[in-house]
Formats: C-alpha cells, structure tokens, sequence
C-alpha cells in the first residue's frame, strides 16, 4: 500500500514538474515572440525614417537645380522656398536614425545650412532682389554637394535592402558596432555621407544658422525627463483618444536638437498622424498630417482663424498670425505670441490648414511674343524648341505659356513663362531613364 502511495506521489511530482516545464516553455516562447515584433517595428521604423530622408535629400538636389536656372525673383523665392521645407524634412528623418550625432555631424551641418541659406536667399526674392554671383556659386557648390549626398544615399539603400546594414546591430552594438558594421558591411557605409562632406567648410553669409544657436539650452522646456510611456499618454491627451485607433512607437531621437519620442498615430478617420514629443518636460514639438487636399472652400481668414482656435484649445494662447505660405492646397500659417501687444517673433508656432476647394482661373490671350519671353530666360540656357503650351499649377489651375526645351551644362529643363504677364511659373527637370522620360 505504502509502495503505491510512493508511486502515486512520485507519478504526481512529475506531472507538476512538467506542467512547470510547459509554462516555462510557453512564457520563453511568447516572450521571443514579442521581442521579434517590438525588433520588427523597430526594424520598420528606421526604414521608413531612412527611406523618408532619401525622398528629401532627392527634393533637395531637384529644386537646388531648378534654382541654378531661374531666372525671376518670383519663382525664384519659390524654388528657395521649397528648399528651405525640404532640407528641413530631410534634417527632421536623419535625427531618427540610431547613429550618434558625432558621425553624421557634417551631413546634418550642410542640411541645416542648406535649409537657413536657401532661405535667407528666398528673403532676397521676396524683396524683388535677383541673386548676386556669388549667391549662385554658393547654390551650385551646396548642389555639387547634394548630389554626392543622393548617390551615398542610394549606395545605402541597396545595402540595406540586400541586409549588409541592419538597423538593430547599429542599435544594440552601439558605437563599436557602428565601426566595424560599416567596415565589414558596405565600403560605402554612413561613414561615406562624412567623406563626403571632409571638406564641407560651410557657408559664409549673413544668415540666422550658427553653430552657438543650436547648442544653447532651449527655452522653454520645463519640467523633468519623462519615459516613453508617459510620451505616449502625452500623445493621446493632445490627439484625444476618442479619436485614435491606434499608436506605434517610431522610436527615440537622441540626437535630435531637441531630444524626442517619436510616434505614428493612425486615425478613426483613416488619417495618419506623426508626433515628436520632447524628452525634457513631454510638450509637443512637432505634429503632422498629410492627406490630398483638392478643393478649397475656405478663405485665408477663416484659415487663420480655425489656426487660432486650434492653438487655444490645446493651451497655447495670445498667439497672432504673421506670414503665411500656400501651396497644395494648404496654408502654413505662422503664429507668434504677443505680450503686452508687443509680437515675439522668437516664440513662432507653425500650423498647417487644409483649404479644401478648388478655384478656376481665367487664361487670358497671349499678350507677350514668344522673343520677350525668351528675354526672361537664364543667360545659360541652350534652347532646343519651344511653343505654347498649358501647364497646371499647384491648386489645379491652367496657366497659357511660352514651353522652352533646352539644356544647362548635363542636365536637360522645360522652363514655362506665363504667356500674358511673362513670368517664370515652373521649372522641370527632364530626366531619361530605361523605363522612359520623367519630369521632375
């Protein structure tokens, strides 16, 4: 009897144990399985910060073309214009991938002064001033220099398709790991995007980008370091969560100027949503969301004020509209605060509005010759034919214009001067490739 009871205990302990086995088993298997995921996500958000920052700096050389040939401070304050926006982006993607700050110290130097020149450049147009010599010899070094940063973009991107970079080893390793990824990986590793700018001495010029303004402490960011979780919950406090179905972690920018937690936020309404909230004090730092707008059904003013009441719902109050850039269907309107109804420029808070309407312009009859507007074209330009032709514009208009076919040195443009008032409207880059022709 006492055998059996031994037996019973012993048949008893062995099932405990391996019940205690198949849990143990299960747990190690379900926390691989989430480690792969979060690596995953991981994996996909550095992709899509890379792959963002590669369709920028592309933007960047195109309009930094464009800008070598315009001809006119209008269309020349545009092209500067887009610049300025698009080396901003590239700056915003570069600060999200896991590689110290020193590394990419020169790139991220000749991003942001790609970004401040071209700017204080469209100043210049603005004012009806056409660019200085050495204006133009500055823009086509900063192209020289866009264009090695493109093909050192595209070198990467090959390698990180066919896995000889992998984001995780850059992440994990640190440093170390970056030396010797980018030594046994790829020749042309992220240590090519600083070869390439060794010999970057910036620019000279009167603008706002200094070394001293970026490294000060910056105001206003009060309050102790927060964890991502709590930047998350910062997230759906200011989105509100009625209306999020869901939020994906893009990661910490630890290199950013400001150090940042950055997230994807998709929408009830289909809508995607990207949020950077500042490590230092959780205040949000930037919000964007993108949609086609094709249509327009409010005015400027009603734009400023939905802009306005935007800001003071969200705790930012006695902020003033100041300027003012449209384009696609959207206004990006600048908000500076006022004290005593003094405006602090310094304090500046941009918001994008969704104009939402679609407005007719009427073409007029040709009212230049064909000889006056070739007058309006850079000194540079090899004409190969021309014609009339109608081009749309941005907000889905038809404009009447003189098209000019020709060449600048290698590369190949359509330029369109406006058939009645004999303004430079658009600048095309034509590009051959084995599929066919592409405008740019």
């Amino acid at each position: 009897m006492s055998g059996w009871i031994e037996r019973l205990k012993k048949a008893q302990m062995l099932s405990i144990i391996t019940i205690f086995l198949v849990i143990i088993f299960c747990l190690v298997a379900v926390l691989i399985s989430r480690q792969k995921e979060a690596k995953q996500a991981s994996e996909n958000s550095y992709n899509m910060a890379f792959y963002e920052l590669v369709d920028y700096v592309q933007n960047v050389e195109t309009y930094l073309a464009k800008s070598l040939i315009s001809s006119t401070p209008e269309h020349g304050a545009e092209t500067l214009t887009n610049i300025w926006r698009e080396a901003n982006l590239a700056q915003t993607y570069l600060a999200r991938l896991p590689i110290e700050s020193q590394e990419l110290e020169n790139t991220e130097k000749f991003l942001n002064q790609v970004s401040d020149y071209s700017y204080s450049l469209s100043r210049k147009n603005i004012y009806n001033e056409s660019l200085t010599d050495d204006d133009l010899k500055n823009l086509k070094d900063l192209h020289s220099y866009s264009v090695e940063l493109e093909n050192t973009l595209n070198q990467l991107s090959d390698d990180i398709n066919s896995g000889r970079i992998k984001w995780n080893e850059l992440t994990n390793k640190g440093e170390t790991a970056f030396a010797q990824q980018v030594s046994t990986s790829s020749l042309d590793g992220f240590s090519s995007l600083e070869e390439n700018f060794h010999e970057y001495s910036g620019l000279i010029y009167d603008g706002a980008f200094s070394e001293h303004m970026t490294s000060g402490e910056k105001k206003g960011l009060i309050g102790e370091d927060i964890s991502e979780e709590t930047a998350k919950s910062k997230v759906s406090e200011f989105i509100g969560n009625d209306n999020i179905k869901k939020i994906e972690s893009l990661g910490f920018s630890e290199n950013a100027t400001i150090p940042q937690y950055n997230f994807s936020v998709e929408t009830n309404s289909e809508n995607n949503v990207n949020l950077s909230i500042s490590k230092k004090g959780g205040h949000i730092i930037y919000m964007n969301s993108n949609r086609d707008v094709n249509t327009e059904i409010i005015s400027q003013d009603e734009a400023n004020q939905k802009g306005k009441e935007f800001l003071n719902n969200h705790g930012f109050t006695n902020m003033k509209e100041t300027y003012y850039l449209k384009q696609d269907g959207v206004v990006t309107i600048n908000y500076a605060y006022t004290q005593n109804n003094v405006v602090i420029y310094p304090d500046l808070i941009k918001v994008k509005v969704a104009l939402d309407n679609h407005t007719q312009r009427d073409t007029s009859k040709v009212k230049i010759t064909i000889e006056d507007a070739k007058k309006t074209l850079n000194k540079d330009l090899e004409i190969n034919s021309e014609g009339l032709a109608i081009i749309p514009t941005e907000f889905k208009t038809e404009i009447l214009c003189y098209e000019f076919k020709g060449k600048v040195e290698d590369k190949e443009f359509l330029v369109y001067i406006n058939a009645e008032s004999g303004r430079e409207e658009d600048i095309l880059i034509i590009t051959n490739t084995p599929n066919g022709t592409l405008t740019m």
